[in-house]
C-alpha cells in the first residue's frame, strides 16, 4: 500500500503542475483523439492532448490484468477454462472449455498476443468471476491514484460504461513498469506452453519494440469503440518516457496511425527533454537562529534529490521558495523538519521538499541546567565511583 500511495501522490502532483498541453512549433503532431507523454521516475507530464477524456481504452485494458496476475496470482497455479473464457471473441488463444492450463502460460497470452479469452480465464480463477476481477481492477485504479477509469471487462473489449482516460493510463502503466517481472513479461519476444490438451506457440505482437529504439513496452488495443490505442514506453540516456494514445484511426496505406501518433509523441520527448538535477541530498537551504541553546543557529539541507525531465527553455524559470522560521526554540534533533522549499517550474508550482535540521541543539537555559546538576547528584549518590563535572550556568 506505501508504494501504491506513493505513486499515486508523485502522479497527482505532476499531473497539476503541467497537465496543459504544450505550445510550440516543435509540439508532435497527433492525430489520436486523446494522448499524453510522462516521465516514468516522476510522473511529470511532458506533453499532453485531452488526457483527463473519458474514453474507451480496447485492449490496453490488459496493463491492469497482468499486473493484478503478477500479484494475486501463483504463476504455477493450473487454470480450468469455463465456457465463458472458451466462449471470447477473437483475438484468442483458441481455449476449449474444460481444458487445464497453467496461469503462467495464459499470462504469457493475455501481455504478448492480447488473447481476449485468456484473459477471462485470468478474471475468473483469480477474482472468482469476471464481475469481481472487474471490481478489483477499478478498485486498484483508484488506489493509484486515477480520477476516471472503470473498468467491466479483463480484455477490454467494448462494454457498458467500460473507460479510461489517457491521464490514468500512464498512471496505470507507471506503475506496472516499477515491477521487474511485469517489464520482462512484456519485453519477451516468444513463449511455449502446453496444456492438458495441445502446445501454445505464443509470440510477441508489439512491433513497437522493434520499430522504435529503446522501446520496452507496453500495450496495444483495437475496438470499434475505441479505435486504435497504444501505451508506450522507452528508455534512452537515462530518460524513460510512457505515452498513451488513444482513439486514433487509419493513416496511410490503411496502416494504424496509433504507431505515428506514437513515434511522434515519444521523438519529440526525447528531442526536447533531458535530466536536470534542480536539488541534490545535501544541499543547503538556509539557516535559522535558534535560542535557549549554546548552538546559535542550524543549517537547514534537502534529505532527498530532485531530478527532472527538463527542456533547455525551461530552465531558466525554475525557482526555490524556502520558507523557515526567522528563530526556533531549543532542543532540535538532527533531522528535524525546519521548514519546506516549493519548487516552480515556469510559475507554476510543481512541488514541495522538506528542509531538515543538518545538526542538533541542546536546550541551555537555568530550569534545564539545574535538572542536569540534580541528574548528576543523584548518579553521585548512588554510585560512588562515577566521576561528576557539573555543567556550565
Amino acid at each position: 500500500m506505501r508504494r501504491v500511495i506513493l505513486w499515486a501522490v508523485t502522479f497527482v502532483i505532476a499531473l497539476i503542475a503541467a497537465s496543459q498541453r504544450v505550445k510550440g512549433a516543435d509540439s508532435p503532431a497527433v492525430e489520436a483523439r486523446a494522448a499524453i507523454l510522462v516521465d516514468f521516475e516522476t510522473g511529470r507530464v511532458l506533453w499532453a492532448k485531452n488526457a483527463d477524456e473519458p474514453l474507451a481504452m480496447a485492449s490496453t485494458t490488459k496493463i491492469m490484468t497482468g499486473i493484478l496476475t503478477l500479484e494475486h496470482g501463483n504463476l504455477s497455479d493450473t487454470v480450468t477454462v469455463s465456457k465463458r473464457a472458451a466462449g471470447a471473441p477473437k483475438v484468442k488463444m483458441n481455449l476449449s472449455e474444460g481444458e487445464r492450463i497453467s496461469l503462467e502460460t495464459l499470462l504469457y497470452a493475455l501481455m504478448l498476443q492480447s488473447s481476449n479469452d485468456a484473459a477471462v480465464a485470468v478474471a475468473e480463477h483469480i477474482g472468482g468471476s469476471v464481475e469481481g476481477f472487474c471490481a478489483m481492477m477499478t478498485e486498484k485504479a483508484k488506489e493509484l491514484g486515477a480520477k476516471d477509469t472503470v473498468f467491466e471487462t479483463p480484455n477490454g473489449l467494448d462494454a457498458g460504461n467500460h473507460h479510461s482516460t489517457a491521464a490514468d493510463l500512464a498512471l496505470i502503466a507507471r506503475y506496472a513498469l516499477s515491477d521487474p517481472r511485469f517489464v520482462d513479461l512484456i519485453n519477451t519476444p516468444s513463449y511455449s506452453g502446453d496444456s492438458d490438451r495441445r502446445h501454445y506457440d505464443i509470440t510477441n505482437k508489439n512491433r513497437f519494440l522493434h520499430e522504435f529504439a529503446g522501446a520496452n513496452g507496453v500495450k496495444t488495443g483495437f475496438t470499434g469503440k475505441a479505435g486504435h490505442c497504444f501505451v508506450g514506453s522507452a528508455e534512452r540516456d537515462g530518460l524513460w518516457l510512457v505515452s498513451v494514445v488513444l482513439a486514433s484511426g487509419w493513416g496511410d496505406r490503411g496502416k494504424a496511425q496509433k504507431w505515428v501518433d506514437t513515434k511522434r509523441v515519444m521523438n519529440y520527448g526525447f528531442d526536447n527533454y533531458h535530466i536536470e538535477t534542480i536539488i541534490n541530498d545535501g544541499d543547503e537551504a538556509g539557516s535559522v537562529r535558534v535560542e535557549r541553546s549554546k548552538t546559535p543557529e542550524i543549517t537547514g539541507v534537502f534529505r532527498d534529490t530532485l531530478r527532472l525531465p527538463m527542456r533547455e527553455d525551461e530552465m531558466s524559470g525554475v525557482t526555490l521558495d524556502t520558507r523557515l522560521p526567522e528563530i526556533l526554540r531549543a532542543p532540535i534533533n538532527p533531522g528535524d523538519k525546519l521548514g519546506i522549499c516549493a519548487v516552480y517550474i515556469g510559475g507554476e508550482k510543481y512541488t514541495e521538499m522538506d528542509v531538515l535540521a543538518a545538526s542538533g541543539a541542546e536546550r541551555h537555559d537555568l530550569k534545564t541546567s539545574m535538572e542536569k546538576v540534580m541528574g548528576h547528584i543523584f548518579e553521585l549518590l548512588t554510585n560512588k565511583d562515577v566521576e561528576v563535572t557539573l555543567p556550565e550556568f
